[in-house]
């Protein structure tokens, strides 16, 4: 999954609102791709968390493209395919990949709750947390500040942002 960064269309506002919006679904694509490609490898317990996350990705998703509409822009497409961090051959690969979409997608979150007032930024929050309890659920522990982990000193921000799906600034 490779970084990009997220610009809104031409012709649409030039916002930090919908720029933040649109980063936010373009992780939410890669997340719900993540997603598809894990849920396979996982069953019991563990595919049904994978499987509620998936359509909880999904309905995110959804909504942050009506916002975009919204906004006046053009909601960012998802990719055909994503490329993935790293193989996931196997059950604890496929929990490690969880964790690391929850990760990136909190970080989206955590851009537009800074983006965004009212409404919006309590939706956003509110994203940002599920991502969180997803995230501790998956790698077993959490993180002080979820998705601010890729700001820490020394960080790659290129190798760690939260949306990790080319194309996003309408290149393919």
């Amino acid at each position: 999954m490779s970084t990009r960064s997220v610009r809104p269309a031409e012709g649409d506002a030039d916002s930090p609102e919908l720029t933040a919006v649109q980063a936010a679904l373009a992780a939410e694509h890669a997340a719900v791709y993540g997603y598809g490609v894990l849920g396979g490898r996982l069953d019991g317990k563990p595919g049904s968390e994978a499987r509620a996350a998936y359509d909880a990705h999904r309905a995110r998703r959804d909504a942050l493209a009506r916002t975009a509409r919204d906004l006046g822009g053009r909601p960012v497409a998802s990719n055909a395919a994503y490329a993935l961090p790293f193989a996931v051959p196997d059950g604890p690969a496929a929990v490690r990949l969880a964790a690391v979409l929850e990760d990136r997608v909190a970080g989206a979150y955590a851009d537009l709750v800074r983006a965004t007032e009212g409404a919006r930024r309590k939706d956003a929050a509110g994203a940002l947390r599920e991502a969180a309890v997803r995230s501790a659920r998956w790698r077993g522990g959490n993180v002080a500040f979820p998705g601010l982990a890729e700001r820490a000193t020394g960080a790659d921000t290129a190798a760690t942002g939260p949306v990790e799906a080319a194309g996003a600034d309408g290149t393919r």
